[in-house]
């Protein structure tokens, strides 16, 4: 009996454009496998990403708008979901490999820390080799999530540069990343003025007309667009890519978010206090290293301290660190 995986390899081959990445052309692992009787490479890197425990913690993890009290603000993992939804629309009117596309989306944001960009900016202000989200992802997947007792979920090569590559300088090397890496810019970009204008801090009428004009008044006219754009600029080649002035345009509009919304007094104004809080357990776990003797395990036993201290305050959650912190700094009153 042909096995189910060796069938949709040879239907990927047949249905999938000539710049797909295909599942028998990847790279491979860091440790050989033998492959899967049903699934792909990718597909079983994507399933080994959603039964994670960094995947799972997305979903109490700061998109932008630090503890909201409403339950429609993005988190972490919704924003990751949305990305995995655009970036497979995407794959899917291209040709290219959707497998891998979702693979690359869902792993992308692994390795964010809790309250958003602000946590990433106070742990790369105490580490001595800085911090970045994307660098911290590929940590996660090779380093600090286990699989049947093994270190790292062995994801492939694709994969991997592909989360790596999703943010930074270098530009991921297969369609399928480079898709990733223009669709997180798309989410994030349409999520955030949805969530800034029902935190009543943007005002939709205040958003420039020129970006209304080119994009649409709604979300999900926007995202139409840039998506649309997308596909009709990269069909027939071999990178991905916008139309130049739209693409100018989406950077203006990402800029003016900057400024009226991730720079905003009132939509950051407890960011001082997430900052203090992740600088204070740093310096903290660092004078007491005996606290973290039982994470070590979890965040290899052969890293430096300071290295299994990132590592641990980067994988917590909003909460958890909140909980973390009181623990220690609180005092606890006699009943």
């Amino acid at each position: 009996m042909l096995r189910i995986r060796v069938q949709t390899e040879k239907e990927e081959a047949k249905i999938l454009s000539e710049f797909a990445t295909l599942s028998t052309q990847s790279r491979g692992r860091l440790i050989e496998e033998l492959p899967c009787d049903i699934r792909t490479c990718y597909q079983r890197d994507r399933d080994r990403i959603i039964h994670s425990k960094a995947f799972r913690r997305l979903m109490h993890k700061t998109q932008v708008f630090l503890s909201p009290e409403g339950d429609h603000y993005r988190t972490r993992l919704t924003h990751t979901l949305e990305v995995a939804q655009i970036s497979r629309t995407i794959a899917r009117a291209l040709k290219l490999n959707e497998d891998l596309t979702e693979a690359i989306a869902l792993g992308h944001d692994l390795g964010h820390t809790p309250f958003g960009h602000c946590g990433e900016v106070a742990l790369n202000d105490v580490h001595h080799e800085g911090f970045k989200h994307n660098v911290q992802s590929l940590r996660v997947v090779d380093l600090i999530e286990k699989r049947n007792n093994k270190i790292g979920l062995n994801l492939t090569h694709e994969v991997r540069d592909g989360i790596l590559n999703h943010s930074g300088p270098h530009i991921p090397y297969t369609m399928e990343g480079q898709i990733v890496r223009l669709s997180d810019r798309i989410a994030y970009i349409n999520h955030d003025i949805d969530d800034a204008i029902r935190a009543g801090v943007l005002n939709f009428n205040d958003i420039p007309k020129t970006y209304i004009e080119t994009f649409g008044d709604t979300s999900s006219k926007r995202i139409n667009a840039m998506i649309l754009n997308v596909i009709t600029h990269s069909q027939g080649k071999d990178t991905i890519q916008m139309e130049e002035a739209f693409h100018k345009q989406m950077l203006s509009l990402r800029q003016y978010m900057f400024k009226h919304v991730y720079l905003n007094e009132s939509a950051k104004s407890e960011e001082k206090k997430a900052e203090k809080i992740i600088k204070t357990l740093y310096k903290y776990y660092l004078e007491n290293p005996d606290i973290l003797e039982a994470h070590y395990d979890d965040y290899m036993t052969d890293a430096p301290l300071d290295q299994v201290i990132k590592d641990y305050i980067a994988g917590m959650s909003d909460r958890y660190i909140v909980q973390k912190y009181n623990e220690i700094f609180i005092p606890k009153f006699w009943t």
